[in-house]
């Protein structure tokens, strides 16, 4: 079978659809049903990984880190309440994306490694970021040093550890993405735009899955990130487990409790993948990862090595993101196509 990179019509139509729900949500603004004109809406409390937060009032000045976190506030229609955000180069194309008009009106603060001066230059009083999304004691940066100086913190869900020494996640993936949607939406006084993308997302979701493989026809599947003296790769609560799993395949590593971890390739060869998803992104390419697989003697005997079974899913698609969803109907239609 031939190499399949994913194409990202079903997620634009989505986003376009939903941009429809968000309008609704601004009209009622408009019209009296906004946080200024209610009055009411807060303090608001959420619990965001194990901790519960309090707002007096929706930030104004919100810094993102990478990628899917800059989306689900573009998604909310945020990027008016963002200071900006921080984003490497190697994310894809930007300028076809649903979200296209939100990146160019909002600041692209770094292409480098988040930090505390740059969130204070920034004026920052909200940072949305995860652990090894942003966060990292090592670095300095963290939720508890933002607070010494003034800066309040939303961690991914995705990213929460689970207590397990730095383990990450505390909950199924798609579940992370609809919590974080859910808290924001009452973070920000945007409930009813927030709500509606769940339904939205659920519906994707359960259609995806009425059409997708199922019982003994369920491919194995491994998610290649990178590395090649040893693979990363994702383990149950990282993105790739729910759109693996939802879209029809036998997730290989679902055993793995943590989000994105290192693996042996002796676990790789042994749990004999049929098929192959790889993660695009980075200085390394889908093409030269694809090349690599099929040409380390190790993964020879492979199943989807020798059957050329490998899909290609774009950084956005696989972590926390607005593109989940629509990854796994365009997943599922790969592993169909496989077994037709």
């Amino acid at each position: 079978m031939p190499n399949l990179v994913r194409p990202f019509a079903l997620a634009l139509a989505t986003a376009l659809v939903l941009t429809g729900c968000g309008a609704e949500v601004t009209s009622q603004d408009e019209e009296g049903g906004g946080d200024k004109a209610r009055g009411g809406h807060y303090p608001v409390t959420i619990e965001n990984c194990g901790q519960k937060k309090s707002y007096d009032k929706a930030p104004q000045r919100v810094v993102t880190n990478d990628v899917g976190i800059t989306e689900i506030m573009f998604a909310l229609g945020l990027e008016d309440r963002m200071a900006g955000y921080v984003m490497p180069d190697d994310r894809g194309d930007l300028t076809s994306v649903p979200w296209k008009d939100a990146y160019q009106k909002t600041k692209w603060l770094s292409k480098k490694t988040i930090n505390k001066e740059l969130v204070l230059d920034a004026r920052a009083d909200l940072v949305f970021a995860g652990w090894n999304y942003g966060f990292n004691e090592g670095e300095g940066f963290s939720p508890a040093e933002l607070e010494k100086v003034g800066i309040d913190s939303y961690v991914l869900s995705e990213s929460c550890r689970n207590g397990q020494g730095k383990a990450r996640g505390v909950m199924p993936p798609l579940e992370a993405l609809y919590t974080d949607l859910r808290n924001l939406g009452k973070i920000f006084d945007v409930e009813d735009r927030a709500e509606a993308f769940i339904a939205d997302f659920r519906k994707q979701v359960a259609a995806a899955q009425a059409k997708a493989l199922k019982g003994a026809d369920r491919p194995r599947v491994f998610l290649f990130d990178d590395g090649q003296d040893k693979p990363l790769t994702s383990g149950l609560y990282a993105g790739p487990h729910d759109i693996i799993t939802k879209a029809g395949g036998d997730h290989v590593m679902k055993d793995l409790e943590d989000s994105w971890a290192t693996v042996g390739w002796e676990t790789v060869v042994e749990r004999d993948p049929e098929v192959i998803v790889i993660n695009d992104y980075g200085d390394t390419t889908a093409d030269q990862k694809r090349k690599f697989l099929k040409s380390y003697p190790p993964l020879a005997g492979v199943s989807a090595i020798k059957n050329d079974r490998i899909v290609v899913l774009d950084y956005a698609e696989l972590v926390e993101s607005p593109r989940n969803p629509a990854a796994i109907a365009s997943l599922a239609a790969d592993l169909r196509k496989f077994a037709s």
